[in-house]
């Protein structure tokens, strides 16, 4: 194939509902007639959780049916396949949040062969490229493609690096590795070059080179990296067997399977899941559990699963989050990390390389042992000064993601390296607040260098006696795309407005203070063993004084893995939860995957949520704003929301 040929019609993703709907109704816009077009559409609005029970055709049923424009949900199951469409067009940062591969799969599915976009997410393109979709960020293609004019291959890839572009022309990924990696060298030594970042010396231990791909830093490039970890949680394993059978026949032979790990983490309060039950899904998630389990059993993959061996329909519960049982159980400084899920950099706090791949990145790495990256650049971030007290690591990420360079995209595709003396201060578990969240801020990934910190952490809460080596550290003149400075002394507690987590702003300048219904505290970010220190301290304190959470309000506290609830157990937590009416939840993804208790059912309800996204269907249909576990906590029992010094005044004595 030299061209691709696009018959059908193009769908512009407008800000403007009417205007879909014009579309979907049979009228061809041009580009101006579009207006302006949505910015930063994320995967929850191209394929909402409640249509990742699908993982092969039936996904062209679905895409775009979670976008949110002015208001609405303009687009329904099968409009895209109705409106014979087959090119995209969007604004800034399209393909935001989870890494969900489900997206350009659905795409493609319905139809869409190309997406054009002012700027993408980096695992979305990613995603795209690895499952055969285009993409573009040149507009001077629309006018042509209306005018019926196929556009060649070698123009949509001259722009890509030479990775992205012999696996487009291959048809996808896994086709790829199966017809150019057959010869993949996994020792390399790359001669050191000039001051480096500890990012890049972790990435030059860990390279390999293949026929396509010689191994280098040159960052743009297309490479292929060893990881000391891959993971996969039960939403993708069954999309991931799917695609390896397929390709690659049974049974398989799996590239170093000690080092795959298999979480059940998503699903586990399916049965407590308004959304699931609405939409008659149990089944399906059934089928979903038993093709991971099928898969770890078959290929000896071990398996975190739901506590007590439950099935999917009658558990409560999991072993943890995947996340946090990486950092608890398995990473180490100086690794290289991978999982399927955006917030595989929460692992990066303890000085390794942990980034989030799509389901077929995955894939081909467990058969030939590479995963596909591109050399990215590192961003510095400094946040220097004392904290102020009532100051979390989420309130330091969420003022972080308000700044103007974060929000006009200055992070996309880079690793966050975060430094600095507040950063030396943090404990392990608040700096993976900051490296979890680096998804949010549109990086690679997120990575603080292991210090004594790090050591005490991996003693104390695994039992590991590590030694920092010389070289775990980046340079002194090592070079960096920006940096970033930021004054913690400034700071105070943040929150962010639904519908993005970079709409940040500071709690005390909320001109009215917001009631809410269900307030939120767990997920990777804000389910640790420190979390829930916070959470103990205010409602201990509010305990104390007789207070209870609000009557119009629910507070659910769910624990990331079992290690912290058997912390809070141990240090008499749960006796101040239970004083005043927080529900509490064993480990589980729950609310933050909208699985469980603490999701909305109505789109009037509104959360205070500890999460680390609010995407317009995130965690149900209503309205999240984010805030710190403390703030989470202190504003459960305001019935609005409030920080954890403002609900003392309010209670003197």
């Amino acid at each position: 194939m030299t061209t691709l040929t696009l018959p059908g019609r193009i769908l512009f993703l407008s800000s403007d509902p009417a205007r879909i709907e014009a579309q979907l109704d049979g009228r061809d816009l041009t580009l101006l007639d579009a207006g302006p077009l949505r910015d930063d559409i994320s995967t929850d609005e191209i394929t909402p959780l409640s249509v990742l029970t699908d993982y092969d055709e039936r996904l062209g049923h679905y895409p775009y049916v979670g976008l949110e424009c002015g208001g609405r949900l303009p687009i329904g199951v099968n409009g895209v396949k109705r409106g014979a469409f087959c090119v995209t067009v969007a604004g800034k940062r399209y393909g935001k949040g989870s890494s969900r591969e489900h997206s350009p799969v659905a795409e493609r599915e319905a139809g869409i062969r190309l997406v054009i976009a002012e700027s993408f997410e980096r695992i979305y393109r990613q995603n795209a490229d690895n499952v055969g979709l285009f993409t573009s960020t040149d507009f001077g293609l629309v006018e042509r493609i209306a005018r019926g004019e196929p556009i060649g291959i070698e123009e949509l890839v001259a722009s890509r690096d030479s990775v992205a572009a012999a696996i487009l022309r291959s048809g996808g990924l896994l086709r790829y590795g199966r017809e150019r990696m057959r010869e993949v060298s996994h020792k390399v030594v790359l001669p050191a070059s000039g001051p480096l970042t500890l990012a890049e010396k972790i990435l030059a231990r860990h390279l390999v080179a293949t026929a396509d791909a010689p191994a280098t830093l040159d960052a743009g490039s297309g490479g292929f990296v060893r990881a000391d970890w891959r993971f996969i949680h039960e939403y993708y394993t069954g999309m991931c067997t799917h695609m390896l059978h397929k390709e690659f026949g049974r049974p398989l032979t799996l590239h170093d399977p000690a080092t795959i790990l298999a979480f059940e983490d998503h699903l586990s309060y399916s049965n407590r899941s308004p959304m699931h039950l609405k939409n008659g899904l149990m089944a399906n998630l059934r089928h979903l559990s038993d093709a991971h389990r099928a898969f770890a059993a078959d290929y000896g993959i071990r398996n975190h699963g739901y506590l007590g061996g439950a099935e999917v329909a009658a558990g409560e519960g999991s072993e943890g989050i995947s996340h946090a049982m990486m950092a608890e159980s398995y990473a180490l400084p100086g690794q290289v990390v991978v999982g399927t899920d955006s917030h595989t950099p929460h692992s990066g706090a303890l000085g390794c390389l942990a980034f989030g791949v799509g389901t077929t990145d995955l894939a081909n790495s467990m058969v030939t042992g590479a995963v596909r990256f591109t050399v990215p650049r590192s961003l510095r971030v400094e946040f220097n000064g004392d904290i102020p007290p009532g100051v979390t690591a989420k309130d330091l990420i969420l003022h972080l993601l308000a700044t103007p360079q974060i929000k006009a995209g200055a992070g996309v595709g880079k690793i966050f390296e975060f430094a600095g003396s507040a950063v030396a201060r943090l404990s392990t578990d608040e700096r993976s607040t900051l490296t979890n969240m680096s998804a949010e801020l549109g990086g690679f990934s997120g990575i603080v260098a292991p210090d004594q910190e790090t050591v005490r952490f991996l003693r104390e809460r695994r039992g590991v006696d590590f030694s920092i080596e010389p070289w775990m550290r980046s340079d002194p003149g090592a070079q960096y795309a920006d940096t970033i400075a930021i004054d913690c002394p400034l700071l105070s507690p943040m929150v962010a407005r639904p519908g993005d987590p970079g709409n940040g702003i500071p709690l005390g300048e909320l001109q009215e203070r917001v009631k809410f219904d269900i307030a939120y505290g767990g997920s990777c970010t804000a389910g640790k063993r420190e979390d829930f220190d916070h959470y103990h301290e205010v409602l201990a304190w509010a305990a104390g004084r007789g207070l209870r959470v609000a009557p119009a309000v629910r507070l659910y506290l769910q624990f990331g893995t079992t290690a912290v609830r058997d912390y809070c157990i141990e240090r008499g937590y749960l006796d101040a939860f239970e004083r005043v009416g927080a529900e509490l939840l064993q480990p589980a993804c729950g609310a933050c995957a909208n699985c469980g208790p603490g999701s909305s059912t109505d789109p009037a309800q509104i959360t205070v949520s500890a999460i680390n996204r609010n995407f317009p269907g995130r965690s149900g249909p209503g309205k999240v704003w984010l805030a710190s576990p403390p703030t989470v906590a202190a504003s459960a029992i305001a019935g609005e929301l409030v920080s954890f010094a403002e609900l003392r005044a309010r209670h003197p004595g």
